[in-house]
């Protein structure tokens, strides 16, 4: 993927288990700004949301309580209805012990943004307000990050300090690497050992992951989260301009006339054969970007979900 040419990437992540260099202050900053933006949004009603499209296991009994009028008799304790010679309807509690688990894509094409927030951002945002959303609804929340493989695994917590580090390995990360969802997925779905909730955060371009999207499907509740720039598929007219492919690294001197026509119709098969394997699969796609608020678009995938649910 070409994007516009752009200060060169720093080498890739350092070691496992090599001493991490202090964070910058810029980049605290920046995980402290998408704490409390995110909490927001959350406080005004996306975990409400989410907890009505995501379900837990079942329903577990939580105690019986003498019957009020309008009670489904259906709910009466038979036994203890004779025992205390008044009926009783016994109570349930939503039995969640869910896991989310996001898989986020930071490879190079991640670092790019032509609108006033960068792909790589606009995926720390939704990573975190999908996480703190989960937390709200104590369900736990694990995470990897995903190039041509498989970054950084963090096991499914129910704490905070995990979502920021997420949020921090996000936003940190080199953005360099190339993309192959199949191979970074795959080894994912081979470390997730519960079923889960998996949003599959990533541009797709390049995509070539159906082999792993497929297995996830068939033992995940599956949600691709498209994050779409304009200049993806709308690359400049105007030239010669200079570009830079944002994983590889190579620089190219191109006329936009004569590329853009192609790379626009390239793009648009790539996201339409995105559209209909996610149909095949029965996943659900769901679109944002960055030159878009995201929140109206989620919530109303999530009353969309919902409803069809419901049916």
């Amino acid at each position: 993927m070409f994007g516009f040419l752009k200060r060169q990437p720093a080498a890739r992540g350092s070691a496992p288990g090599a001493a991490r260099p202090p964070l910058p202050s810029d980049l605290l900053r920046r995980v402290r700004r998408i704490e409390i933006v995110t909490k927001r949004l959350v406080d005004q009603g996306v975990a409400g949301e989410y907890h009505s499209v995501f379900k837990g296991r079942g329903m577990e009994f939580a105690e019986v309580r003498p019957y009020a009028p309008g009670d489904d008799i259906r709910s009466i304790d038979w036994n203890v209805t004779a025992r205390m010679a008044q009926p009783f309807v016994k109570q349930y509690v939503e039995e969640r012990d869910l896991t989310v688990f996001l898989a986020v894509d930071v490879s190079g094409s991640l670092g790019f943004g032509s609108r006033a927030i960068l792909k790589r951002e606009l995926a720390a945002e939704i990573a975190a307000l999908l996480a703190f959303a989960a937390l709200r609804n104590q369900d736990r929340v694990g995470a990897a990050l995903l190039t041509d493989r498989l970054e950084l695994f963090l096991p499914p917590r129910r704490r905070r300090t995990h979502v920021l580090r997420l949020v921090r390995e996000i936003l940190g990360r080199p953005a360099s690497g190339a993309t192959d969802l199949d191979h970074a997925l795959g080894s994912t779905l081979a470390t997730l050992k519960q079923r889960a909730v998996l949003f599959v955060v990533s541009d797709f371009i390049g995509f070539t992951g159906s082999r792993a999207l497929q297995a996830a499907a068939a033992r995940h509740d599956v949600i691709a989260i498209e994050l779409v720039d304009p200049r993806d598929e709308q690359m400049p007219r105007s030239g010669p301009v200079v570009l830079r492919d944002a994983e590889t690294g190579e620089v190219a001197l191109v006329r936009p006339r004569e590329l853009a026509t192609r790379h626009a119709a390239a793009r648009r098969a790539e996201r339409e054969e995105l559209r209909r394997l996610t149909r095949r699969l029965g996943v659900d796609h769901l679109e944002l970007r960055t030159d878009r608020p995201y929140l109206a678009p989620l919530v109303s995938f999530f009353a969309a979900r919902r409803r069809r649910l419901q049916r």
